[in-house]
């Protein structure tokens, strides 16, 4: 059900007070105003400043400059009408006037007059919730953002050089902002370039990176990683090729929903976040970093309202990956923030279990001892993958990676001895082992060589011995079945031979 039938429906019921939450009070109030001339109602706007103005139909109404003097004259009303409250959310704080809404919210059951205030905030007082019906505002569609698009195209002076295409794809960059916010990019993209053309689309997506940014808890991560900067983790790179084309229209023409995400847990430096970054560049899709850090504030309620806002956000990039990082730091509280990290992450868990946008989260972790089991059942994620310890394959095609990613051919080095060399070793500590040998080779003026890596990697203590009982305890989580290998199982099994085979030789 969209908001004007919505809304509809609820002033047909007599619902006397209805609350939209929304940033765009312009936008809103126009589409409430279009309403009521379609279904011939009276509406009635009242600010601070303006007083009383009539919307569509309905009688003028005495003039009134202070909240409690607007109240008394809408109650005072005669016949039928709607009433928007702007800025009503500044009087929250005063009891006499939140009594007096009250009251009038009351008789109004009585009357066929209704009264919609719009807030940008969802914080409601508790005393008007049970009073009271809260509505969000959606963002603007494309088709209304073709709107705002079109109407700028038609000042004179403006110059075109889009394809329908070109066109189509620059509503699509513009998706996720407010109708204001569109056109103020728009025409910084017409001041810059002098015309509208094909670089007004990447303008116009460093623009909405940097308006998301300010949202404080989401960041827009532009993606160039492949499949092939990863190494290793078969099995999960399968298992994303299978969905790759899974927000397509092709996709929901055959009846597929829309993958809800999955869950990377596994030891440090494994390449969970490299992972989810390879997944926006293999899907082609904006990737969202969720701070979760970042969603607490010190007012009460002021986090859950962050955090609901953030996810808004998300929800009209989408299709889009929202990355939530190292999920149990940020929300391992110790219960000694008043229960403020129980209640963000509750509205976290809901909106992964309830949203219908397509929103693919990707969440990683560490340590599963810190998270709540409901976080890791079924519906939540479509599957949770470990990373373990890479095998010696996987090893081998680490080094090819990071020899390749700083411009050396990997025949030049015997990655095959590396691999056996850096058994224990994450992905993260083979990068530095190659790094480190460049120092090397830089310092003595030639090109660094096997040798020098192999320095590099005897030098460091990996995390499998300095933290062996912990990473034990992870490896163990596997074993029993809790998730699903990102490595092929065969590949596992054949290092473990060839490890039985290198003992025995020794022996």
């Amino acid at each position: 059900m969209g908001f004007e039938e919505q809304l509809d429906t609820y002033l047909r019921a007599r619902f006397t007070l209805v609350i939209v939450i929304t940033s765009e009070e312009e936008r809103a109030v126009q589409t409430v105003k279009t309403l009521c001339e379609q279904t011939r109602r009276a509406c009635i706007a009242w600010d601070a400043a303006e007083g009383f103005q009539t919307l569509a139909g309905g009688a003028a109404v005495p003039a009134a400059r202070d909240a409690l003097t607007a109240l008394e004259q809408v109650d005072k009303a005669e016949g039928e009408g709607l009433y928007v409250l702007k800025d009503f959310h500044d009087w929250w704080a005063n009891p006499q006037i939140k009594r007096k809404l009250r009251n009038v919210v009351q008789r109004l059951k009585f009357a066929k007059k209704s009264i919609l205030i719009t807030t940008p905030s969802g914080k409601i007082p508790e005393e008007l919730r049970d009073e009271s019906v809260v509505v969000e505002f959606p963002p603007p569609t494309s088709t209304e953002l073709e709107a705002v698009l079109e109407k700028l195209t038609r000042l004179p002076g403006v110059r075109i050089k889009l394809t329908p295409l070109g066109r189509e794809k620059l509503v699509q960059a513009a998706v996720g902002l407010t109708t204001a916010q569109a056109q103020r990019v728009f025409g910084k993209a017409l001041v810059a370039n002098g015309t509208l053309d094909d670089r007004s689309i990447a303008l116009v997506t460093e623009e909405k990176k940097q308006i998301i940014r300010e949202s404080q808890a989401l960041e827009f991560y532009s993606v160039h990683e492949t499949l092939d900067d990863v190494g290793g983790l078969g099995v999960l790179k399968n298992w994303l090729r299978l969905r790759e084309r899974a927000f397509t229209k092709e996709a929901r023409e055959y009846g597929l929903p829309a993958p809800k995400g999955i869950g990377l847990i596994g030891i440090p430096g494994t390449g969970k976040s490299l992972t989810a970054k390879m997944i926006g560049g293999l899907w082609r899709l904006p990737l969202l970093r969720l701070d979760v850090g970042a969603l607490f504030g010190s007012l009460v309620g002021e986090s859950e309202e962050r955090a609901r806002k953030a996810l808004r956000l998300a929800e009209t990039v989408a299709p889009c990956i929202v990355w939530i990082d190292e999920m149990e730091k940020a929300l391992a509280s110790g219960g000694l923030d008043g229960g403020t990290s129980t209640r963000v992450f509750g509205t976290i868990l809901t909106w992964m279990q309830e949203k219908q946008s397509p929103c693919f989260v990707v969440a990683t972790a560490n340590d599963i001892s810190m998270l709540p089991p409901e976080l890791l059942r079924k519906g939540r994620f479509d599957e949770i993958f470990f990373l373990d310890l890479p095998t010696l394959q996987e090893r081998q095609e680490i080094f090819e990676v990071h020899l390749q990613k700083r411009r050396r051919l990997p025949a030049d080095y015997d990655v095959p001895r590396l691999a056996r060399e850096s058994e224990g070793y994450v992905g993260a500590e083979i990068e530095q082992a190659v790094i480190d040998a460049m120092y090397v080779g830089f310092d003595a003026g030639r090109e660094f060589t096997t040798d020098d890596i192999v320095g590099a990697l005897r030098r460091q203590v990996p995390l499998s011995r300095s933290q062996r009982e912990t990473i034990e305890a992870l490896r163990n989580w596997l074993r029993e079945g809790r998730a699903q290998s990102a490595s092929f199982a065969e590949t596992r099994e054949a290092e473990q031979q060839f490890v039985a085979l290198d003992i025995g030789g020794r022996e």
